[in-house]
C-alpha cells in the first residue's frame, strides 16, 4: 500500500518557514513563495483552461486566495501541493463560468471517458524524433495534451509534466491513488494513440 512520504521529525521543508513568516505579516516571505512557484502554477492553469489570459488571472487569484487562507494550511502536505489544489479549483471555476450551464468536475470523466480509450492501440512510429525538430515535437506534444479529456489531462499534467508524485496528485485532486493511476494510464495510452495517429498522417502526407 502506497504511503505519502513524510518529512523527518527534525526536518522542515524550507517553505514552512516562509509560510510561518508570511502568517506573521512578512510580505517579502510570501513574495518569495510567489516567485518560486508562479511559473509552475501558470503552466498548470494554462493546460487546464487552454487560455493564456485566463491562466494569468488564475495565477493571481490562486496566490491571493492562498495568502488569505494561510491560516488554513496545516502543514500536513507540501505548501506547493496545497497551492496546486487551489489553482486547480480556480481553473475549474473559470471553466464553469466560461461554459454557462455546464458543470465541470474532475470526477465527471471516469464513467464516460474510460470507455473512450482506443481498443487497438497503435505502436509508436520508430524514433519519430529523428524526423522532427525538438521545437516541432514540443508543439505537437502540447497540442496533443490539450486534446486529452479534461480529467485525464489534469492528472497527466500534474504527474508527468509538473512532476508531482502519484500520492501528491491524488491529494491535490481529492482522488484515491488507484483513481489517479487509472486516469494516468489512460491519459498515457490516449496520448500515445493520438501521437501515433498524427505521425502516421504526417508521414502519409509527405509521400
Amino acid at each position: 500500500m502506497a504511503t505519502i512520504q513524510q518529512i523527518g521529525e527534525n526536518e522542515q521543508h524550507p517553505d514552512v518557514a516562509l509560510v510561518n513568516s508570511a502568517r506573521a505579516g512578512d510580505v517579502q516571505a510570501f513574495e518569495t513563495l510567489v516567485n518560486k512557484y508562479d511559473r509552475q502554477i501558470f503552466r498548470i492553469a494554462q493546460h487546464i483552461t487552454q487560455n493564456r489570459e485566463d491562466a494569468q488571472d488564475i495565477v493571481q487569484d490562486a496566490f491571493l486566495k492562498a495568502y488569505e487562507k494561510l491560516d488554513q494550511f496545516q502543514g500536513n502536505s507540501k505548501f506547493y501541493t496545497w497551492l496546486v489544489r487551489i489553482a486547480v479549483n480556480e481553473s475549474l471555476m473559470r471553466l464553469r463560468k466560461r461554459r454557462t450551464g455546464k458543470m465541470v468536475s474532475i470526477d465527471d470523466d471516469i464513467e464516460t471517458e474510460e470507455g473512450s480509450v482506443p481498443r487497438d492501440l497503435a505502436d509508436w512510429s520508430p524514433n519519430p524524433e529523428q524526423n522532427y525538430s525538438q521545437a516541432e515535437l514540443a508543439e505537437i506534444l502540447r497540442k496533443t495534451i490539450q486534446g486529452l479529456p479534461q480529467g485525464f489531462r489534469i492528472v497527466f499534467v500534474l504527474r508527468d509534466v509538473d512532476g508531482l508524485s502519484t500520492e501528491e496528485t491524488a491529494e491535490t485532486l481529492g482522488l484515491s491513488v488507484p483513481a489517479v493511476k487509472s486516469r494516468l494510464l489512460r491519459a498515457r495510452l490516449q496520448l500515445r494513440e493520438r501521437l501515433s495517429r498524427y505521425f502516421r498522417k504526417k508521414k502519409a502526407g509527405e509521400k
